[in-house]
């Protein structure tokens, strides 16, 4: 079962936030708690969370890095809904912001998300080297090297085989998901080897999660993704459906969260959270 208690920290911890202190940008904390608050498992934060809990922290000492990362997340999603980018209308069965506020407003509610995260995240009562060091993953993770090189890759159509889509999405998806998991590593000052599996485990539920949303993209309902089926075959993106058909991609979807399970049987600590995650990911609808 996901770890419903710690989706339901996160979910309260996010109604929380306010962004604007003054009348004038009121309409712009509109439009970034709209998307903010729209829904979903919040799988990111939930990560960090579990992450905190395995490794014998409590998770709530945890919740400004677990929002900033979902701040991120949320960004990601405004911008790639884009007309300019993946041109869709729906986003968890909303209108996506930019056909709720228009283009600018959704272009600069992404921006302000992305500049709010960096100020939760830098409130983080851990030691300051280790923020600091955390802080470093967590925009490495987000930038060329990381989540917008990958978008890059996918808009420039740059992905051609097997090897360029597992980086693509390496990129694009695996790494915000994998930080999710290695910030709190470097917050809590572990190092290697202790480190290692969790961070085998981290990159390949990135994988896993990539696989499934593209087999997704062509079984689910629109009722359960939220967002019209079919978006990647209507823009010709090459997936994991495309390039070894539907079940191939589930075969690959079997190994891969069997290695992140192995991953996971090698950490320390009480790993049973980040485990219902991988299993969500691995079943979700259907």
């Amino acid at each position: 079962m996901y770890p419903e208690d710690l989706r339901s920290t996160v979910d309260a911890a996010l109604e929380r936030l306010r962004f604007s202190s003054d009348a004038a940008t009121a309409g712009l904390e509109e439009a970034m708690r709209y998307s903010l608050l729209a829904g979903g498992k919040r799988v990111r934060p939930v990560l960090t969370l579990a992450t905190a809990r395995a490794l014998g922290a409590d998770p709530e000492g945890f919740l400004s890095v677990a929002c900033a990362i979902e701040l991120i997340h949320t960004y990601s999603l405004i911008h790639d809904d884009l007309p300019a980018m993946d041109d869709d209308e729906l986003r968890r069965g909303v209108p996506t912001a930019h056909v709720k506020f228009g283009e600018d407003v959704a272009i600069l509610a992404g921006d302000g998300l992305f500049a709010e995260a960096i100020r939760l995240f830098c409130g983080q009562p851990s030691p300051p080297s280790n923020v600091l060091a955390a802080l470093g993953l967590l925009s490495a993770a987000t930038g060329v090297d990381g989540m917008v090189g990958g978008q890059y890759v996918d808009v420039a159509g740059e992905a051609t085989d097997s090897r360029g889509l597992r980086n693509l999405h390496e990129l694009k998806t695996g790494r915000l998901i994998a930080a999710s998991v290695e910030v709190v590593l470097a917050l809590e000052g572990l190092e290697e080897p202790e480190t290692i599996p969790y961070q085998r485990f981290a990159g390949e539920l990135g994988v896993l999660f990539q696989i499934v949303d593209d087999i997704l993209d062509v079984t689910g309902t629109e009722e359960q993704l939220g967002k019209p089926r079919g978006s990647d075959e209507r823009h010709g993106k090459l997936t994991y459906v495309s390039l070894f058909g539907l079940e191939r991609a589930r075969e690959l979807a079997v190994e891969s969260h069997a290695n992140a399970a192995k991953a996971l049987a090698e950490a320390s600590g009480d790993t049973g959270d980040l485990k219902r995650v991988a299993d969500y990911i691995f079943t979700r609808n259907e």
